[in-house]
């Protein structure tokens, strides 16, 4: 499985100061590719569970600079504060698409062809290019970190040793 820590939210130390914690979490085994939300996630996005995708039901990933360009419709339910976040589902006519937007950060536009709630996921993520490389290999049944799966060791063929190539003689002077 394929696990990859999407951009962390804001908030309140127990100092007062603002301190990072993780958000949600890619996981990806040979069937299926799981968006596990945080707690704040499922509040913001008014979503009681994870977003289970079937890898078979995945169309197309694209890498985007800006998900908020990628929005269609009105969140029902959901969060959006222009620019800043957008999280829940978004409904246009024939469509629904499942969004997790922080900032104006790079993400994946996940398109979907017979998903049974939507029709496409957009993460903020800056793990995107791992996991467009991960969703084109194999992958074990088990489920693993995203970003483990694109950086494992790739077997290599070993060197060939070459032959000392004889030197051209010193041009005279």
């Amino acid at each position: 499985m394929i696990v990859v820590c999407l951009q962390s939210n804001r908030s309140m130390g127990p100092r007062g100061g603002w301190q990072t914690g993780r958000m949600a979490t890619l996981l990806l085994d040979s069937a299926r590719l799981e968006v596990v939300l945080s707690g704040t996630e499922r509040a913001l996005s008014f979503h009681k569970g994870n977003v289970e995708i079937e890898r078979s039901a995945i169309a197309k990933v694209q890498l985007t600079d800006d998900p908020f360009t990628w929005l269609r419709g009105v969140a029902s339910p959901g969060t959006h504060v222009r620019g800043v976040i957008a999280m829940g589902t978004w409904r246009s006519t024939g469509a629904d698409d499942f969004a997790i937007i922080r900032r104006r950060r790079p993400g994946v536009v996940i398109d979907l062809d017979g998903h049974p709630e939507y029709q496409r996921v957009i993460l903020t993520t800056r793990h995107g290019l791992a996991l467009v490389q991960a969703l084109q290999l194999d992958v074990d049944e088990e489920p693993t970190d995203v970003v483990e799966i694109v950086t494992a060791s790739i077997p290599t063929v070993p060197a060939v040793p070459r032959g000392r190539k004889a030197s051209a003689p010193a041009p005279a002077v």
